[in-house]
């Protein structure tokens, strides 16, 4: 039997809650500029605050504050890495000869091979001449340029925010998973409460007997006035119900804020924290084997709730 809380919970949210985001994520983009191609990619884990780790060093220093700002305003927590990655085109990516430092380096080297008497043989050998020269440093050099130029960054920051709409949607994508599970897992903990009632009169019966036996231990006739009193004192001392109520109050909680808020991932740490407590003490009074068994249950249920809420936004 599914508890009545989970019941009205389920009914009223089947069709439509706040959408909650994982922190794991992914998310890639790509833009066309004059020279090449550019392409944008966000990854990002769990995390208590945004960590954000700009790995690239084609982003302009002017620009990085607003991107900082735009990756947290969007993603608002997680520790976030970001990268621009760059594909020319064939032509911007070829080399050119340095004219200028090529003719100096002849000039350079035609003058010792004039004083070494070794002229004649670079005149009879040009091609080893001209390999030597294009070996010389910096005389092929790769064509230097700023790929992103403020001409080209409403390109560019179209194509970051493209990449940031990319990871959010792989973060709601993970979210309706997270949400899925965490439910049903905080549902067996409801159920597994309701559980615990079967065995009440079961415990208050063998407080009971605990009671009587050792009446019978001390030889003594129990008077029925003192052995109501006992029996009070005991049930009061293992009385599970406060914890029950709180559990069930907690779980309630948990679902209600999970289904209305947009960000409910530290919340729901602290809501699980509370249900622990509960389910704690329930252990720790139970004084019931099949109940402990069950309190087992449910702690186990509780750690994978609290697992995956670390990685719920």
């Amino acid at each position: 039997m599914i508890s009545t809380i989970f019941c009205n919970f389920a009914c009223q949210n089947q069709t439509e809650h706040i959408m909650i985001r994982s922190m794991t994520g992914y998310g890639k983009a790509e833009a066309i500029l004059e020279t090449g191609k550019i392409t944008v990619e966000v990854r990002s884990l769990n995390g208590k605050t945004a960590d954000i780790s700009l790995k690239t060093s084609m982003l302009p220093k002017d620009k990085e504050m607003a991107v900082r700002q735009k990756i947290a305003a969007s993603l608002t927590r997680g520790n976030i890495d970001f990268f621009i990655t760059y594909e020319p085109n064939a032509a911007d990516s070829a080399k050119k000869i340095n004219m200028d430092l090529a003719m100096e380096y002849y000039q350079q080297i035609s003058e010792l091979g004039g004083k070494l008497g070794a002229h004649n043989l670079w005149n009879q050998n040009p091609n080893d001449l001209l390999a030597m020269i294009l070996r010389m440093p910096e005389v092929m050099d790769a064509k230097k340029q700023d790929v992103i130029t403020d001409e080209n960054w409403p390109v560019v920051e179209a194509c970051i925010d493209e990449a940031l709409a990319n990871i959010n949607t792989f973060r709601a994508q993970e979210g309706e998973v997270l949400y899925k599970d965490v439910t049903e897992k905080v549902a067996n903990i409801l159920e597994y409460s309701a559980q615990v009632e079967t065995f009440e009169k079961e415990r208050v019966d063998a407080i009971r007997e605990k009671i009587l036996s050792r009446f019978a231990e001390l030889k003594a006739e129990p008077d029925q006035s003192r052995l109501e009193q006992e029996m009070i004192f005991y049930i009061e001392k293992l009385d599970i119900n406060e914890e029950k109520v709180r559990l069930r109050q907690h779980c309630k909680y948990f679902l209600d804020t999970i289904a209305g808020e947009d960000c409910p991932g530290k919340k729901l740490g602290f809501i699980a924290q509370e249900m622990g407590r509960e389910i704690n003490t329930t252990g720790s009074k139970a004084n019931h084997t099949e109940i402990q068994k069950i309190v087992v249950k449910m702690k186990d249920e509780l750690e994978k709730i609290k697992e995956q809420s670390l990685n719920i936004l």
